[in-house]
Parts: structure tokens; C-alpha cells; sequence
């Protein structure tokens, strides 16, 4: 190699891309090079980062898309003519870019796949509250809503508002006590004596406004009680209030 190529034969140097040859020749030019033998410390510590970067496991299937791709590759015929050693690893550049790409790809596979999916659910949760909220307001000021308020404790009230039209309700509360850890309170519709869960209610504010899941339908009224977390098929506990629909 000229003294030209041995300066750019770094990258390769870290990559152990270089032929044995190549290598001991570069080696011999690395403890005279101050400049090369700083690049190669930065090169090796950057290799080694990507290796400590790995967090977490690689998705399964990443092996066999990178093994699909690796088969769509054209590969370079073998090469007759003599063009000069500097040639041959200036040749293997692209497949020296297509190693540390895949290398980089498999460090950070699961910590990107783990970013990418934590952000996704963050924004889907973001649409679900601002649909949900733009429900909420819809019933609310609905033409048709209509209110019937009743007691849940000897301080709370709900205000349950119900839009025919929508075929939705909302309950409104008012210093609805707080709940101790694995306790929920869970609304119910009441469809003529069966109770119908209408979704759970997180530990109210001293106010709140939440928006019941599902159709009204032939519900006559609603009831709240405290639950296991996560909520139950039927109630397990006698309703803290029960108040009936406006007609």
C-alpha cells in the first residue's frame, strides 16, 4: 500500500477487514503514525460503544430479514487482474459498510424496536384520550342531554348526563373519596336489573368528569361500585348509588 492508502486503511484496520499481509504492513506504519494510531483508538472506542448499546434482545425476526436481504445482494466476481494491493481493500470498502451497518443494526435493533413501540403506545393512548375527551364534550353539550343527579356517600354526588340522540352518557362526580391500592370503582348500566359494566373510573380528583364505554341502549340507569382492580364481569360489592336515567 502507498503511504496514501495506509493513512485511509483505518476503518478497515478496526474492522479486521485487512489481509494478513495488509494488517502487519499497516501495523508497522501505526507506531510511527501518531494521527492514524488516534484514529484507530476513536474507531476501536466507537465499535465498542455499539457493543455495550446492546439493552435488549434483537426482535426474531430481524435475523431472517437481515439473511433475505444478505441473498438479494449481487456479489463481486473474484478479481484476475493485478492492480496493487491498495486495490483490494478499497474494493471491499462497501462490503466493510455493509458489516458495520449490520453490526449497528443488530446492536441497536431492540433498543430502537423498544423505542419505537413505547413511542407508538404513547401516541396511541394520546388519540384515545383526546377522542374520548371529544366525546365527553360532544354528550355534554348535546342538544338533548338531559341530567339526573343522585348521592354515593354521605358527601359524594354523581351527575349522570345522557344524550338519546348519541346513545352515550357521561357521569360527573363530586368528592368521590380515593380508594386503597388493588380497589376500583367500576360503572355499571342497568339493563332492567342486570347490570351491564360501563367501564372503570381511576381514583377521582375532587371533581370528574368520565365518559361511560358503550351504547346507553335500553339501559333505565347506571350504578357505581368498588372493585377489584382491573374491574369484574358483575358487581361484587352492593352499589355505592344507583340513579336512573332522565327520561
Amino acid at each position: 500500500m502507498t503511504t496514501a492508502d495506509l493513512h485511509t486503511a483505518t476503518g478497515a484496520y478496526v474492522l479486521h477487514a485487512l489481509l494478513p499481509a495488509e494488517r502487519a504492513e499497516f501495523e508497522r506504519h501505526l507506531a510511527a503514525c501518531d494521527s492514524c494510531t488516534q484514529e484507530v483508538r476513536e474507531l476501536a472506542a466507537t465499535a465498542e460503544r455499539l457493543g455495550l448499546a446492546v439493552a435488549t434482545a434483537p426482535p426474531a425476526h430481524m435475523r431472517e430479514q437481515v439473511l433475505r436481504q444478505i441473498a438479494t445482494v449481487r456479489q463481486e466476481p473474484p478479481q484476475t487482474s493485478a492492480r496493487g494491493r491498495a486495490g483490494r481493500w478499497t474494493r471491499a470498502l462497501p462490503r466493510m459498510a455493509l458489516a458495520a451497518c449490520l453490526a449497528a443494526a443488530v446492536a441497536f435493533g431492540g433498543v430502537a424496536v423498544w423505542q419505537y413501540q413505547s413511542a407508538q403506545d404513547a401516541r396511541d393512548q394520546a388519540r384515545r384520550t383526546q377522542q374520548q375527551a371529544a366525546e365527553l364534550a360532544a354528550v355534554l353539550a348535546a342538544p338533548d342531554a338531559r341530567t339526573s343527579t343522585g348521592k354515593l356517600t354521605d358527601e359524594a354526588t354523581g351527575t349522570v348526563v345522557v344524550s338519546r340522540s348519541m346513545d352515550r352518557a357521561a357521569l360527573l362526580t363530586s368528592k368521590l373519596p380515593g380508594l386503597p391500592d388493588g380497589k376500583v370503582y367500576q360503572l355499571w348500566f342497568d339493563d332492567g336489573g342486570q347490570m351491564r359494566s360501563a367501564g372503570l373510573l381511576s381514583t377521582p380528583d375532587t371533581s370528574s368528569a368520565t365518559l361511560l364505554d358503550g351504547p346507553v341502549g335500553n339501559a333505565s340507569g347506571m350504578g357505581v361500585t368498588v372493585e377489584p382492580a382491573g374491574g369484574s364481569d358483575q358487581p361484587t360489592t352492593a352499589p355505592l348509588g344507583l340513579m336512573s336515567f332522565p327520561a
